[in-house]
């Protein structure tokens, strides 16, 4: 069975892919902000992906669709709209490699985008089953993870945060206020021209 790991430079997804590593051959893909981040996020997903043993390192420039949404779109579902297009451009790469998984460190309420509310409406638009293996723990306990299969260091490095996130991002949206927010942009363009730039590299 094989898993697609959303790869941020963060302590949870990596914590998350050192999990299912143990059940799951793993694939990496890294959704790059540039210019609402630096090159460092980007390098620390790398060495991450080597820390654990990934093979296969995918990266999206995902900055264009933080604009687009920035530009066109009501700010506070910036974060989940953001999460249903990493799904989107996921689950095509994973149907193109036959991947059976995607793979995410998500853990309950601990941002904006991982209410239950949220992660339903970005849920609805994956067409392949989603694992989350840290959705119940506690935070300590994945920093105590981290520290054991030491990537808290790596993760916790110099870097800048994502500056698309809003000053109050929505912790509820449904399915049908995200679509209608997404009818404001060309999303077949946009997945269309992200997937065609993705850039692949054997780790």
């Amino acid at each position: 069975m094989k898993g697609l790991l959303l790869l941020s430079g963060g302590i949870d997804s990596v914590v998350a892919g050192y999990l299912m590593s143990k059940k799951l051959d793993l694939s990496a893909i890294h959704f790059h902000n540039y210019p609402f981040t630096d090159e460092s996020e980007l390098n620390k997903a790398e060495k991450l992906c080597k820390l654990i043993g990934v093979k296969e390192f995918n990266v999206v420039q995902h900055g264009e669709y933080q604009k687009q949404v920035m530009k066109n779109c009501n700010r506070r579902y910036q974060c989940v709209m953001c999460r249903r297009m990493m799904f989107r451009l996921a689950c095509e790469l994973a149907k193109r490699e036959g991947i059976d998984f995607l793979v995410t460190g998500e853990n309950l309420a601990q941002v904006a985008s991982q209410t239950l509310e949220n992660m339903e409406t970005t849920d609805n638009v994956s067409s392949i089953p989603v694992l989350r293996p840290l959705l119940c723990y506690d935070k300590n306990e994945i920093i105590k993870i981290a520290n054991t299969i030491k990537s808290f260091e790596i993760s916790t490095g110099a870097g800048v945060c994502c500056l698309a996130v809003p000053k109050n991002p929505a912790t509820k949206s449904t399915a049908r206020i995200i679509e209608i927010e997404e009818e404001k942009l060309d999303m077949d363009l946009l997945v269309k021209s992200a997937l065609n730039g993705i850039k692949t590299k054997e780790i």
